[in-house]
C-alpha cells in the first residue's frame, strides 16, 4: 500500500471513531439530561427570586408596622390634645380635622398596602410549592437518567477507545507529514479525503476536475479539491 492508500484505510478507523464521538454527544439520554440540568437550575434561581421578593415584601411589612405605630401614636396625641385644648373657634376646629383626617388616611393606604403585600406574599408562597414540587420530580428523573447514561456513556466509551487505539496504530504506519496534511484539512473539512468518483468528480463534495487535474490523480500525483480541499483518491 502507498501512503495515500495507508491514509485512507487510517481515515476509515478515524471516521468509525469520530462517529462513536458524535453518538455520544448526540445521546437523546444525554441532551435530555442537560435540559434536565438546566431546567432545575432555572426552578432554582426562579426560588431565588421568590425568596427575595418575599424577604423584601416582610421588611416592608416592618416598615409598614412601624409607620402604622407612630401613625397611631400620633392620633392618641391629637385624641389627648383635643380633650386638653379644645378648638376655640372654626379654623381651630378645620386644622384639627384636617390632621385627623390625614392621620386617618394615612393608616388607612398602611392598612390597604398590608393587605395586598400579604395577598402577594402568599400567591408567591403558593408559587414556591407548585416549584419545588416541580423540582422534586425533575430530579428524580434527571437521577434515574443518569444512571441509564453512565452506563451507556461508559459502554460507548469502551468502543471509542478501542477504536482510537486501532486508528493510532493505522496512523503509525503513515508518514507524518502526510498526516500533518490530513489534520490540517480535517479542520475545515470532514472527512478529510475523498475517492474520485465515475472517474472525473470529488466524491466529497461532487464537483467535477478539470482534464489536467484528472490526470494527475490518475498518474497518482498529490490532488487536492479546490472547492473543498480535500485529498483526492483513486
Amino acid at each position: 500500500m502507498n501512503q495515500m492508500e495507508l491514509l485512507w484505510d487510517y481515515q476509515q478507523a478515524d471516521v468509525a471513531a469520530d462517529n462513536v464521538k458524535k453518538e455520544i454527544a448526540r445521546s437523546p439520554k444525554r441532551l435530555r439530561l442537560l435540559k434536565l440540568r438546566d431546567n432545575i437550575k432555572k426552578q432554582q434561581e426562579f426560588l431565588q427570586t421568590l425568596e427575595n421578593e418575599i424577604m423584601a415584601m416582610i421588611d416592608r411589612l416592618d416598615v409598614i408596622g412601624d409607620a402604622v405605630s407612630l401613625n397611631e401614636d400620633q392620633l392618641k396625641q391629637l385624641q389627648e390634645k383635643v380633650q386638653s385644648q379644645p378648638a376655640k373657634d372654626s379654623g381651630a376646629v378645620k386644622a384639627y380635622i384636617k390632621e385627623l383626617e390625614k392621620l386617618v388616611k394615612d393608616i388607612s393606604s398602611f392598612e390597604a398596602e398590608t393587605k395586598k403585600i400579604r395577598e402577594e406574599a402568599s400567591e408567591r408562597e403558593k408559587k414556591q410549592r407548585d416549584i419545588k414540587r416541580l423540582a422534586v420530580r425533575i430530579k428524580l428523573e434527571f437521577d434515574t437518567l443518569r444512571e441509564e447514561y453512565n452506563l451507556e456513556y461508559q459502554n460507548n466509551s469502551k468502543e471509542l477507545k478501542k477504536l482510537r487505539a486501532v486508528a493510532t496504530e493505522k496512523a503509525k504506519l503513515v508518514d507524518s507529514k502526510e498526516m500533518e496534511r490530513y489534520n490540517a484539512i480535517k479542520k475545515h473539512s470532514i472527512p478529510p479525503m475523498a475517492k474520485l468518483i465515475d472517474g472525473s468528480r470529488c466524491g466529497g463534495c461532487n464537483m467535477s476536475f478539470p482534464s489536467s487535474v484528472l490526470h494527475d490523480i490518475k498518474s497518482g500525483q498529490y490532488v487536492e479539491c479546490e472547492t473543498c480541499g480535500r485529498m483526492i483518491i483513486l
